[in-house]
């Protein structure tokens, strides 16, 4: 390694920082103003940084934006995938299908309780008519579809799921009911707490794609 290509622990944390400051001010001003009018200089200055400087570390409006989402998911920013997550090891390593069921509703409860804001902003950009926010919204209901299809394997290996129902249904069923449209339906507009409606959706998920106890 040469020392042209070396930088400190201190340079590595002061640039962590910088970003973790260009996020929360994306953050705020998104939730404030809306996608559109949250511009790459009003982050900047937001974040008390230079517009080149939120450029440099991020390239594009919408690389900020997936970032943050990333960030905002598993609740910080340490690169550990979801998946790896100790609560997502938990889950996976119960055997009972309801019960990990229940786990799942929980998980989800979590990731949306921390989402659910900044996805009601990022959703209606894009029922706007915002090009690059449909196409954010088709890449984040791909990433649920792929968790709610590994869900389904899961149960499917366990052989849990209903006889008759195709993987490609319950799928479907998991991803509907672990929608943030489903929690904002009954939590924000029905006033339900977050216990109830984890409780609601474990059951309807398993309603939906579990076959008899055996």
């Amino acid at each position: 390694m040469t020392s042209r290509s070396y930088r400190s622990p201190l340079r590595e944390e002061q640039a962590r920082q910088t970003q973790l400051r260009i996020l929360d001010a994306a953050h705020g001003l998104l939730l404030e103003q809306g996608y559109t009018a949250t511009t790459m200089a009003a982050v900047a200055a937001a974040a008390g940084v230079s517009t080149q400087t939120v450029y440099k570390t991020f390239g594009t409006k919408p690389a900020l934006v997936k970032r943050l989402y990333d960030v905002t998911l598993v609740g910080d920013d340490q690169p550990v995938p979801l998946a790896d997550r100790p609560e997502m090891v938990a889950m996976r390593a119960e055997t009972d299908p309801r019960r990990f069921l229940t786990g799942y509703a929980v998980v989800g409860r979590t990731l949306v309780e921390r989402l659910g804001p900044l996805l009601r902003v990022l959703v209606a950009g894009a029922r706007a008519g915002d090009p690059e926010l449909r196409e954010f919204v088709d890449t984040i209901n791909g990433e649920r579809l792929a968790g709610s299809t590994q869900i389904v394997s899961h149960l499917a290996g366990m052989g849990a799921l209903r006889p008759g129902l195709s993987q490609e249904r319950a799928r479907d069923a998991i991803w509907m009911l672990n929608s943030v449209e489903v929690w904002s339906l009954l939590t924000e507009q029905r006033g339900w707490s977050g216990e109830e409606y984890a409780d609601w959706v474990s059951k309807a998920m398993a309603d939906a794609v579990l076959g008899p106890p055996t």
